[in-house]
């Protein structure tokens, strides 16, 4: 489905290793037009615990990169002012966690962050339609959410589709089992914001892999020539 909207590969730093965060953070997103995705999980909305704001603000002074935080949590509102004080950039909570979606956009846009809202898998689109005109981004996720390295859930395209179709040049973020193998289902869906974990990091060179996946949004997404992609 061609859209306008520029493709985004961020790192997700979960799959990295964790005793060498700042230099992975680094090896993969050295600039500050670099973007690195950061999961946020409280053991409660999802099974299973990560970090929090103090692991966020200790990465920022090292880390150039924008930060997406992805907070699978309850309770999000909780959470605005900590984030905007460790150096979010952007702060994505979950449709199926908050019961007031509209007034918690605006106090994450009165701290000062970007404001993405994200879908479990099996939550239809119509849950975020009436908001996707008022955030930076949507995400569906492709697996269930709260561990890596999971299987990329192929049905969850024509959802993407749908987002696409009503919101030609929002921001729509994919996570969840995207990477070589997978990105061409997603840019033909209309995701342009790919987050990406072990297919990045494990990569022999995670820069060309990052590459190779903007190549396909801009291909697919953005209906770009060959000759007009990215160099690889």
């Amino acid at each position: 489905m061609v859209h306008s909207a520029a493709p985004v590969i961020l790192p997700s730093l979960l799959a990295c290793d964790l005793a060498n965060l700042a230099s992975e953070a680094n090896r993969v997103c050295p600039t500050k037009d670099d973007y690195v995705h950061l999961d946020v999980m409280d053991g409660h909305f999802v099974p299973n615990l990560t970090w929090g704001a103090p692991v966020v603000k200790c990465l920022r002074p090292h880390c150039k990169a924008f930060f997406d935080v992805h907070l699978m949590v309850t309770d999000p509102e909780f959470w605005i002012k900590d984030m905007k004080e460790a150096g979010a950039d952007q702060f994505t909570f979950h449709i199926e966690a908050t019961q007031d979606p509209r007034g918690l956009i605006a106090k994450i846009k009165e701290a000062g962050m970007k404001v993405g809202i994200a879908l479990k898998p099996k939550t239809p689109a119509s849950a975020v339609m009436e908001y996707a005109g008022e955030v930076d981004l949507v995400l569906c996720m492709t697996v269930e959410p709260g561990f890596g390295g999971q299987s990329f859930m192929h049905d969850i395209m024509p959802k993407v589709a749908e987002v696409r179709g009503a919101f030609p040049a929002l921001n729509i973020q994919v996570d969840g089992g995207v990477g070589p193998d997978t990105i061409d289902h997603v840019a033909k869906a209309g995701a342009n914001w790919i987050v990406a974990g072990s297919s990045v990091f494990k990569a022999q060179d995670p820069r060309a892999t990052m590459r190779l996946m903007a190549r396909s949004v801009e291909k697919h997404g953005n209906g770009k020539a060959d000759a007009d992609l990215t160099p690889l």
